[in-house]
């Protein structure tokens, strides 16, 4: 598991920069859905608040006198206003006598149908059949002052007037109306002129001797005071007039007479068919015709559906009684939308909100007119703002997109340049430590090829300038060991064949001479074909056995040559595992120590202890103390006190071979600072007795 995590810190940096980039986008990509997620709540909540809007305004409107006109009027349209087929009013009948009264009533109700060149007309009846079987006729048009019909003129054509026609299936009932001022004086300067249009039955021809005006037929005129130009001032500039027709058609009258109940509006209303036209003295083109092309007809009920999104739909139902009626049905008109991602609208659809009650929102009203009740029922479907919400989305992906993109574009140039390079490094780094600590192999790592001259280019040339050092160091170590090791090998040979000779001459082994030339020739042989000493006695060969170490220590201190040496033994065998030959070089490294630093004339202890499973000498000697930090290493290999210790013939190496030595006979040799000089303490096991 300490490898895994070692292996796995080696890659810290690259994990830590992906991993931030990851996150990024990760926090990009959640902080979008996020968004989607709040909008779409919004736009639920956005919703439902305009759809209850929406039928507050088709409420209101509906309740105007031009709403109430549409109710009445439900198939009413531009083509039925072009034919001139009556409006049912939202009055009981028009007091057409008085302007104001008129002007009043038709602009409320909003039935006038605006023509080009300041006309406009109204053609309508009254909700309540008791009024009389009347069509109103009322508009505006445009002319110069009005030449007016002199009385007693057996010819109309002089004199401004109107042509009214009023068809219904293979029935025509056709007037001819002149102007007639009233006979109250001339009027002022600006304050414009009033008359009335006397209404005629048409003739053929121009002569209408002993025609007479229709009773029923009723028609007044008001010609403004100011002229259509502001800047004109002329008095016969043009100007605009406002009139008011009742006209008497005899099939309704007489549908009314013949029923006590009679029904209202008529069933045939719609095939009534009215032109009115404003003719100008002579035989000039009219001033005005209700059959010219440009009319703009009113409000109607299809102006409702303007009001409705898509997916929403208004369903006009008139109520009698029991029974129910659909007038009209309108839906919100799907516009053309943008593209939207199918992605993205599956996306949203999925978002979780606090949704509606229903998906499908239902709103009902009722509304009171003079002819009956209408219910509405408005339904929605709150879904829909899905795909509007799809749309905007679509569009602001591209931002998105974009950011992430930046961000992958981010994250390559640093992998490019920062974090492929990084990983090269870190392989040959890797690889190179392994080297060294296997076989040295350092001539196949080469870092020239990451060398540059930014932070990463400088620490691989750094780099690359200390592994070339180290490999000529490491070129030069190995010249030298090589030359060390022949070194050794000549001095091993000249030394072993003298020894050799010297044995042959005290060859009996109770000679001490033997035991002398014995020892030298074990320590030829271990260092004979080593590389270097610290090599050749950690690979040396022990031969371990049984030994007295009481009778050792003594002999030790009969035969070492040291003086005033003192051996505090015992007369009992104490035996221990060791090699007499290697423990005879540690006592002689020992002492040889001891009596260099001791003052002269004091003297050297050997002082034996024992335990249950091993025994100790203690090497004691009066004299400076080892300072602290060098308790351990003047074991090792190199390390002496004294300068120049190599040309004096002190290699550092003495206590390095004891320890070695004690170690490789299962015991242990420590140093330690006594009162008044030093200690060295030898610990062997003991041997069990044969």
């Amino acid at each position: 598991m300490k490898r895994f995590l070692a292996w796995l810190a080696s890659f810290r940096l690259r994990i830590l920069l992906r991993t931030s980039f990851l996150l990024l986008a990760l926090v990009v990509l959640v902080m979008t859905v996020t968004v989607l997620q709040e909008e779409k709540q919004r736009s639920y909540d956005t919703y439902q608040a305009s759809l209850n809007k929406t039928k507050a305004q088709i409420v209101a409107r509906l309740h105007h006198p031009a709403g109430q006109l549409a109710l009445l009027n439900p198939r009413w349209d531009a083509a039925s206003a072009a034919a001139g087929r009556p409006l049912v009013l939202p009055f009981s009948a028009i007091d057409f006598d008085d302007q104001n009264k008129v002007r009043n009533a038709i602009e409320m109700a909003g039935c006038l149908v605006q023509y080009p060149d300041h006309g406009s007309l109204c053609v309508a009846v009254g909700n309540n059949p008791w009024a009389g079987g009347f069509i109103y006729a009322a508009g505006t048009f445009a002319s110069g002052p009005l030449e007016a019909h002199r009385i007693g003129d057996e010819f109309l054509d002089g004199a401004h007037r109107l042509r009214v026609t009023v068809r219904l299936r293979d029935q025509t009932w056709r007037w001819i109306a002149p102007f007639e001022p009233l006979a109250n004086g001339s009027a002022a300067p600006g304050e414009g002129v009033r008359g009335r249009f006397t209404g005629y039955v048409e003739l053929p021809g121009r002569d209408y001797t002993g025609a007479r005006p229709l009773r029923e037929f009723r028609g007044w005129v008001w010609q403004s005071g100011r002229c259509l130009d502001a800047a004109q001032e002329e008095a016969d500039c043009r100007k605009q007039s406002f009139f008011s027709l009742r006209l008497p058609v005899e099939s309704l009258r007489q549908g009314i007479l013949q029923s006590a109940r009679p029904v209202w509006p008529p069933a045939d209303l719609d095939q009534y068919k009215v032109q009115v036209e404003v003719l100008p003295p002579g035989e000039g083109a009219p001033l005005f015709a209700s059959d010219r092309p440009g009319a703009v007809p009113p409000f109607a009920l299809d102006a409702l559906s303007t009001l409705l999104l898509p997916g929403e739909s208004l369903s006009i139902r008139r109520v009698d009684g029991a029974n129910e009626r659909e007038v009209a049905q309108l839906a919100g008109r799907d516009e053309a939308q943008e593209l939207s991602s199918p992605l993205l609208t599956r996306l949203i659809r999925r978002l979780p909100v606090e949704s509606l009650e229903a998906a499908e929102v239902e709103l009902r009203d009722e509304i009171a007119t003079p002819l009956g009740n209408y219910r509405l029922v408005l339904k929605g479907d709150a879904r829909s703002v899905n795909k509007t919400l799809s749309v905007v989305a679509t569009r602001l992906s591209w931002f998105i997109g974009a950011m992430l993109g930046a961000i992958a574009v981010a994250w390559l140039v640093i992998e490019i340049g920062l974090i492929h390079p990084i990983a090269r490094l870190t392989r040959r780094t890797r690889g190179l430590s392994r080297s060294v600590h296997a076989d040295g192999g350092l001539e196949r790592y080469d870092l020239a090829d990451l060398r540059g001259h930014d932070e990463l280019g400088l620490l691989a040339s750094g780099l690359d300038d200390l592994l070339r050092r180290v490999r000529e160091d490491a070129e030069r170590e190995r010249i030298r060991s090589a030359q060390e090791k022949d070194m050794w090998h000549a001095v091993g040979h000249e030394i072993m064949s003298p020894l050799q000779s010297l044995l042959a001459l005290h060859g009996n082994e109770a000679d001490p001479s033997n035991r002398y030339i014995s020892r030298m020739q074990q320590a030829v042989r271990v260092l004979y074909g080593s590389a270097s000493p610290s090599e050749a006695f950690a690979g040396s060969q022990l031969e371990i056995a049984p030994v007295d170490l009481a009778a050792f220590i003594a002999n030790v201190a009969e035969n070492a040559g040291v003086a005033d040496l003192i051996c505090h033994g015992t007369d009992t065998p104490v035996p221990v595992r060791a090699d007499e030959f290697a423990l005879e070089d540690v006592f002689a490294h020992l002492l040889r120590n001891a009596e260099r630093y001791r003052p002269p004339g004091t003297p050297i202890e050997l002082s034996l202890g024992l335990d249950e499973h091993t025994a100790s000498v203690t090497v004691t000697n009066h004299g400076p103390a080892i300072a602290d930090d060098m308790l351990e290493r003047i074991f090792e290999y190199g390390v002496s006190d004294q300068a120049e210790s190599a040309a004096a013939g002190n290699r550092g190496q003495g206590l390095f071979v004891a320890r070695t030595y004690m170690a490789k006979m299962g015991g242990t040799i420590v140093a330690r600072n006594t009162a008044d000089g030093v200690a060295f303490v030898l610990t062997l096991p003991r041997a069990r007795p044969a």
